[in-house]
């Protein structure tokens, strides 16, 4: 799913790194390495200013993510009706490794901005993708996924204008517990669990709608907030 851009308010790249407030990679409870803690700022080296920092092991794996988008692609629209069970496979290793290398860089302590950017474009292309296969072989209600589709556009283009106004959005819970029936809802329709995936995908639609009309309204705020020039 679409996630909107975190920049640094009034951030510039030309900055140096030592302007950055001192940082420690927090102790790692339970709630944290899962993902479900995410209190405090977010690590320097993922802020716009930060180097890109490419080869990291979150960063490879996030790369094997990457290659196998097409490889879902393939398998999934040559099938014979979208529900073979090998691209359905493929969608659940690709969906559930986006775990596996937020852990990995909480253990390593080694994020990135490249990792940052990187991770939400895989998770972007994995529901394009999946979503792509649930349409030809019309799985799920194709005017749901048009919504979704449209909700994506949005939140790209939105997101962008937020950048370039120098807006910080931080992501929200109702995007984040819209992730998971979404994309739960294209794997079990390839499982060819109809019923179960379109209550599924409602779910992760309103949540997914109530997250972009959040973002909206914190994009607006902070416009209005905003110092005039």
């Amino acid at each position: 799913m679409a996630k909107p851009p975190v920049a640094k308010p009034g951030g510039d790249a030309s900055a140096p790194a030592r302007d950055r407030s001192p940082w420690t990679n927090p102790r790692l409870t339970f709630r944290r390495l899962f993902g479900l803690d995410r209190s405090g700022p977010p690590p320097p080296q993922t802020l716009s200013d930060a180097p890109w920092n490419v080869w990291t092991i979150p960063n490879v794996i996030g790369f094997v993510r990457l290659a196998l988008i097409p490889v879902l692609l393939i398998t999934g629209l040559s099938s014979r009706d979208g529900t073979d069970p090998l691209p359905a496979v493929i969608f659940a290793v690709i969906g559930w490794s986006d775990y596996a290398d937020g852990i990995a860089a909480r253990v390593t302590g080694q994020y990135s901005r490249f990792g940052a950017l990187l991770d939400p474009i895989v998770d972007r292309l994995l529901v394009v993708s999946g979503l792509l296969i649930c349409w030809k072989f019309e799985l799920l209600p194709r005017w749901a996924i048009a919504v979704l589709v449209v909700r994506e556009l949005y939140l790209l283009v939105a997101g962008r204008v937020a950048l370039r106004r120098g807006i910080e959005l931080k992501i929200n819970w109702w995007g984040r517990w819209g992730v998971w029936p979404t994309m739960s809802a294209i794997f079990f329709a390839m499982c060819g669990l109809h019923r179960f995936a379109e209550i599924l995908l409602y779910v992760g639609l309103a949540l997914s709608l109530m997250a972009a009309v959040m973002y909206t309204r914190d994009a607006l705020t902070a416009t209005g907030a905003a110092p005039s020039s």
